[in-house]
């Protein structure tokens, strides 16, 4: 176990409103006087904490606390957890997580809160933890960001002062794996071999792509889990999910969607691909300081209505192995591409991060023309390394691709 023989400080357990209140809040304070910062939701970082909304408390636990000084000031926050679903191929050891940290730049008061995580972790029986991450899936709150400071982060990115990676670093925690985000703007024409791959696919009749259709939710909600846990399931981290828990999603995002910016490719009839994106949300969020009522949601509307948000974000892109390597991805990004480039609805698209492990990704942002405009970086700590010796993540193998139908 850790010890320490810190004084001055006071850790309070997250336990009741006032407690969770000043959780919340943290998070600002932190970021005072940065222009760039915008609050999340304050509802939705709740309902990771909430054991009636957050469907891994089935698999696992969650503790939060705050750090006050001796005075009272808010000056740190951290949240464990633990998930049996949590697998990342390579790791055949118990590893729970850490996440939603933030501090003053204070090394003694980071590793108070690291050690209170660290030790509550190792009495729910783990051998290592990473983080920052979520208490939920990777699309949100994934990572410690280190470089890409300068620009407003997109919905749901980790988002926190640069000097967050010598806290990490000078505690302990080791570089499990690089996230990398890339942007590109929106009119920015396509490669010729994006295109000419596109052309390819577009002209057989047995592939086809369409945009999502608002009324017809649990019909893509069908073919999203189709893809995805098909794409998902050769990277061997347990994510299956199911058809009814992507139509709550689709349900409650629905009055931001853009139908146009959400695509499924087919072979047949069968869905063997998928491109999802949503506005920036960011860019409505930034005006509402976390809160959400009936004020905020009336000033939504307006702000859509006058076209506000002009930047585009990546959510989740996935091709069934099976049609992997033969240039679908090409395929329903051109198609994609006919429907929203040029139009004015647009200017800029930061895609959703890709693991280093995942090379195949990456390599697609490449070849879209895109260019690299954040890194983060999800760190790992084992409590034992004679035990459990450290190993960065190991790189995604693919499959070889069967080229049928092609």
């Amino acid at each position: 176990m850790f010890t320490n023989s810190y004084t001055c400080m006071q850790l309070i357990e997250v336990t009741n409103s006032r407690t969770e209140k000043d959780f919340l809040n943290i998070n600002a304070l932190m970021q005072t006087g940065n222009p760039y910062y915008i609050r999340p939701m304050d509802h939705e970082v709740k309902a990771v904490f909430d054991t009636q909304k957050n469907k891994l408390f089935a698999y696992g636990s969650a503790k939060r606390w705050i750090l006050r000084t001796s005075e009272g000031k808010l000056i740190g926050r951290i949240a464990a957890f633990t998930n049996t679903r949590y697998k990342n191929k390579g790791t055949d050891f118990a590893t729970g997580g850490i996440g939603f940290f933030d501090c003053i730049n204070d090394q003694a008061a980071a590793d108070k809160l690291f050690t209170t995580a660290a030790n509550w972790l190792q009495q729910q029986g783990m051998a290592a933890m990473d983080g920052p991450i979520n208490f939920g899936d990777r699309d949100k709150w994934w990572g410690l960001m280190v470089e890409g400071f300068d620009a407003e982060p997109v919905y749901g990115m980790s988002y926190n002062p640069p000097y967050y990676e010598a806290l990490f670093t000078r505690f302990g925690f080791r570089n499990y794996y690089n996230q990398y985000f890339y942007t590109m703007e929106v009119n920015e024409p396509f490669p010729a071999k994006i295109m000419e791959r596109h052309a390819r696919f577009a002209s057989k009749p047995d592939y086809t792509a369409r945009h999502l259709e608002k009324n017809k939710l649990e019909q893509y909600a069908v073919d999203f889990a189709t893809v995805y846990n098909a794409a998902w399931a050769q990277h061997g981290e347990n994510k299956a999910i199911t058809v009814p828990q992507i139509l709550a999603i689709f349900k409650e995002m629905k009055p931001i969607l853009d139908e146009r910016t959400i695509w499924f490719a087919y072979y047949k009839s069968d869905p063997i691909a998928m491109f999802v994106n949503i506005p920036d949300i960011n860019q409505y969020f930034k005006y509402f300081d976390g809160q959400l009522g009936w004020l905020q949601k009336l000033q939504l509307l307006w702000l859509k209505q006058r076209g506000m948000c002009k930047k585009l974000t990546g959510l989740a892109f996935g091709v069934v192995p099976k049609y992997q390597s033969l240039g679908i991805d090409s395929f329903i990004i051109g198609e994609c591409g006919n429907m929203i480039q040029n139009k004015g609805w647009y200017n800029s698209y930061e895609m959703g991060w890709a693991g280093e492990w995942n090379p195949k990704m990456i390599n697609i942002y490449k070849h879209l023309g895109a260019q690299m405009s954040r890194r983060l970086v999800t760190y790992r700590y084992i409590f034992d390394t004679v035990a459990n010796p450290f190993e960065r993540h190991p790189v995604m193998e693919y499959k070889q691709i069967d080229a049928a139908g092609s």
